[in-house]
């Protein structure tokens, strides 16, 4: 069995507060390996030492200054708690949030016609890619080393 998941059981099992068929399994694990067998040996000292510890009884008030102390504390406050004092900023949220929504369901009126100019450049730069497979097949063919030994060609002089 895995030691990290009988860790979880040892305790229980040291305490005395496992099934027949649980116990069953966690000695037949602690036969097996030396490590979780030291552990239980010092949980089981742990116990001792603790029971040989005389009960102290609280005292008579301590549940009277229990509740005190915990009625004084302040109490937690959740995430949304930050919007009940501040009606301003729930009232600038709530329109900031009004204005978004009507802001982006408005149809766009403002599209200006693109100028001549704009439409020249858009043209040329499709036409640059409609060529673009060409282009690269001649970068591809034109250091080609197998074009060079065709026979009636001379090969390229380098630079």
């Amino acid at each position: 069995m895995n030691c990290e998941r009988m860790e979880r059981r040892l305790l229980d099992y040291v305490d005395g507060r496992t099934s027949e068929s649980e116990r069953h399994v966690v000695e037949a694990h602690l036969e097996e390996c030396g490590a979780c067998r030291a552990r239980a040996r010092g949980f089981q000292s742990v116990w001792g030492i603790l029971d040989e510890l005389p009960e102290h009884e609280p005292s008579f008030a301590f549940d009277a200054r229990l509740q005190a102390r915990l009625a004084a504390e302040p109490a937690r406050t959740s995430f949304w708690t930050w919007l009940v004092p501040a009606p301003r900023m729930a009232l600038a949220l709530t329109l900031l949030a009004i204005g978004s929504v009507w802001l982006s369901t408005r149809p766009v009126s403002t599209v200006s016609q693109p100028s001549a100019a704009v439409v020249a450049n858009a043209e040329t730069d499709f036409g640059m890619i409609k060529d673009l497979p060409v282009l690269e097949n001649y970068d591809v063919l034109s250091s080609f080393d197998a074009l060079s030994q065709l026979p009636g060609q001379q090969p390229p002089a380098n630079d």
